[in-house]
């Protein structure tokens, strides 16, 4: 005599039915779905367990309803990218929000490398000299009514390497002779004689174009840490601080000299810890 073999939860005879083991436990098709499938998050109807279930951060959808929100292509087997959880593929997304590049116009599609200045954004082989057209990539620049140019390049254009006879009292810089008034930061044009200034690939800087244009950023108060004049810093995982700023984000507690932790962007001392 053969042995029932019913539903776990309706207790109906599956003999001769379609049914699902859970768990070594036995259930109909209709109390499985009941009872375990996840609705799509597009159609809210069950996806039931004949059909595929697509999941992604705790949601699923129908395969037939996996689709960019934009082009409503599907998106099954492609890459995608959210935005307030929408669902997008990759071009749709690219075209609404990723940047624009200043000099192509095209879009700087993610994962490319790209160079940003002053709020605009280039692709790489597009942020050239304006004079020589080559890429400028990481080397120093300048930019003078919205072109930018390479040192060599500003230098030939827009400023003499000599000057003329001197007969008034001059500077003297490389040994290089050069008129007061003509020895001036390559930034921002200030004159230089009896201020303190620094250098970098032979070209003076005040301070303060010196620190904008390549100095490292504060972790915490975003301005320049310039390291001139023995400016101490703290350094950690390619972040940096000055050590007035390197601070517990929960109790504001100086950290220097002291254990830390960090949670995501902030870091904590011990004590904090358990309150975030």
């Amino acid at each position: 005599m053969t042995e029932s073999y019913d539903c776990t939860e309706c207790k109906e005879s599956l003999f001769g039915l379609k049914y699902i083991l859970k768990e070594t436990n036995p259930y109909c098709v209709k109390c499985y779905d009941d009872l375990f499938s996840n609705n799509c998050e597009v159609c809210q109807k069950v996806i039931g367990c004949t059909s595929k279930d697509l999941s992604y951060k705790g949601r699923h959808w129908h395969s037939e309803c996996f689709l960019c929100i934009k082009c409503s292509q599907s998106l099954v087997d492609r890459p995608f990218a959210t935005k307030d959880e929408l669902l997008m593929c990759v071009e749709c997304y690219s075209s609404e929000y990723s940047s624009k590049c200043h000099s192509c116009l095209k879009t700087i599609m993610p994962g490319s490398k790209k160079m940003e200045h002053k709020g605009n954004s280039w692709h790489k082989n597009c942020f050239t000299c304006n004079r020589c057209q080559q890429p400028i990539g990481t080397r120093s620049f300048i930019q003078k009514d919205a072109n930018n140019y390479c040192m060599p390049c500003y230098e030939k254009q827009f400023r003499a390497l000599r000057c003329t006879p001197i007969t008034t009292v001059g500077v003297n810089y490389h040994d290089q002779p050069w008129h007061k008034e003509c020895f001036v930061c390559i930034g921002c044009k200030q004159q230089l004689a009896g201020q303190r200034f620094t250098s970098r690939d032979d070209f003076a800087y005040c301070l303060d174009c010196f620190c904008n244009l390549f100095a490292k950023k504060c972790a915490s108060c975003t301005t320049p840490i310039s390291g001139i004049g023995g400016t101490k810093y703290i350094s950690f995982e390619q972040r940096q601080w000055h050590t007035d700023c390197f601070n517990c984000k929960g109790c504001s507690a100086s950290l220097v000299g002291r254990g830390f932790l960090t949670c995501k962007d902030d870091i904590l001392c011990p004590e904090c810890v358990t309150d975030f």
